[in-house]
């Protein structure tokens, strides 16, 4: 009993010791680095519109030749989104791709894949929240591991990551993100997935 004991509480040292290191790294990657020139940019849709707006901006910047938003709601238009993106018109209308077809982070990820393959990029600056920086990472490094992920985290408005122990909501989010973060990696480590090339083409990609 006490050696099970020991290692239950070696196990959960270790988790600790792990939550706040990914607290960290959550708080100390915004404001993000002006990120280097890539062949695309990808924004995954989530409760802030400012994924989208800052990659459109990367965009606009001439960071990227395109960009794909990934994880639409089925029921946006692409007039919707442009609104959302508030996008010059003319960049938009030619350089812009909406995926509908994920609905998760698994989904993002194959979603972006399959872009990134179907127009032969092979750098991409990712552009999520802060907080869903590192899970969204591993998801797209698995499913597209030939490719260069560039990470563009947006901070969280919602979320002080510096003081998330603060507030009910801060550490439920931020240990949810993490044990899904852990989750991933042990996921990964032990049956290194791949994409699956048979995901549909986001709307405007090539097929």
């Amino acid at each position: 009993m006490r050696a099970a004991a020991a290692v239950l509480a070696t196990l959960v040292v270790f988790w600790i010791v792990g939550l706040l290191a990914f607290a960290t790294r959550v708080d100390r990657s915004t404001p993000a680095a002006d990120p280097p020139v890539a062949d695309g940019v990808v924004a995954l849709t989530g409760a802030s519109d400012a994924r989208i707006s800052s990659a459109m901006l990367l965009l606009e910047k001439g960071k990227a030749r395109r960009m794909l938003v990934s994880g639409v709601n089925p029921e946006a238009s692409r007039a919707d989104m442009r609104g959302v993106a508030k996008a010059d018109h003319r960049i938009y209308d030619c350089c812009v791709d909406l995926g509908y077809q994920a609905t998760d982070t698994v989904g993002n990820a194959r979603e972006t894949a399959h872009w990134a393959r179907a127009y032969d990029y092979r750098t991409l600056i990712l552009v999520t929240s802060d907080f869903h920086m590192p899970r969204a990472l591993l998801e797209l490094k698995g499913a597209l591991p030939e490719g260069q992920i560039i990470p563009y985290p947006i901070r969280t408005t919602e979320l002080d990551a510096r003081h998330w122990w603060r507030s009910h909501e801060g550490v439920r989010r931020m240990v949810l993100e993490y044990s899904k973060y852990m989750v991933i990696l042990v996921r990964q480590t032990i049956f290194r997935p791949h994409a699956d090339p048979a995901d549909d083409a986001p709307s405007g990609a090539p097929a």
